[in-house]
C-alpha cells in the first residue's frame, strides 16, 4: 500500500499546487494597480500609487486673475488681448489687439480723454480713441483704424495707439468713458 499512498499524495500535491496557482492568478487579476504592478515593487515604492492630479483647464479667454476688480478694461501686454469687464467680474467682451510701439508699465490707470475721429501719430485716420496713459510724453490709448487695418507699428516711431478692429473699437468707445479704470497686466 505504500506505493498507492505515495501516488495519492503526489496527486493531491499536484492538485493543491494547481489550486494555489489558480487562486494567485485570480488575486492578481483583481488587485489594485498599485499592488499588481511589478514596477512599483522594483522602484521600492510599496504604498498606494498616488492618483494623477486632474489637469486644470485654464480658459485662455478668462479675465486675468491679478487684474483688479469691478468694472474695468484689462489690457494684457503679452497676450495682446483686451477684456471689457463688468462690475460682477463678468467679461462682456474680449478681443486681440495690435500693441503700440510704446507700452505702459503694468499697473492701474484710468481713461483720461477720448476723441471720436483723428489722425493717429503714425498718420493713419483712426476713430474711437480712448486714452489712458502717458509714457515719456507719448499718449497711449485704444483706437481703431478707420480702414480696419491692424498693422504692426513702426518700431522706430514713438506711437501709443493700441489698435483693434472697428467693431472692438466701437465696444471700447461705448464702455470706456472718462474715469473708467484700465488695468495693464504683463
Amino acid at each position: 500500500m505504500a506505493r498507492g499512498s505515495s501516488g495519492i499524495v503526489a496527486g493531491l500535491t499536484a492538485v493543491a499546487v494547481a489550486a494555489v496557482c489558480f487562486l494567485a492568478y485570480q488575486a492578481s487579476a483583481n488587485a489594485p494597480e498599485s499592488v499588481a504592478t511589478p514596477s512599483a515593487r522594483a522602484s521600492g515604492h510599496f504604498g498606494p500609487t498616488p492618483s494623477p492630479k486632474p489637469s486644470v483647464t485654464v480658459d485662455p479667454l478668462a479675465v486675468p486673475e491679478d487684474s483688479g476688480s469691478g468694472e474695468r478694461v484689462v489690457y494684457a501686454l503679452a497676450d495682446r488681448r483686451v477684456w471689457l469687464v463688468d462690475g460682477r467680474e463678468k467679461s462682456l467682451r474680449t478681443f486681440t489687439v495690435m500693441p503700440s510701439a510704446v507700452s505702459p508699465a503694468p499697473g492701474a490707470y484710468q481713461v483720461t480723454s477720448r476723441s471720436g475721429s483723428i489722425t493717429g501719430s503714425d498718420g493713419v485716420p483712426i476713430e474711437h480713441v480712448v486714452r489712458f496713459a502717458s509714457v515719456d510724453g507719448v499718449s497711449v490709448g485704444f483706437s481703431a483704424a478707420q480702414d480696419g487695418s491692424m498693422e504692426s507699428p513702426d518700431p522706430t516711431k514713438k506711437t501709443g495707439g493700441v489698435r483693434m478692429k472697428v467693431a472692438d473699437g466701437n465696444a471700447v468707445w461705448t464702455f470706456a468713458t472718462v474715469g473708467v479704470p484700465v488695468v495693464v497686466v504683463p
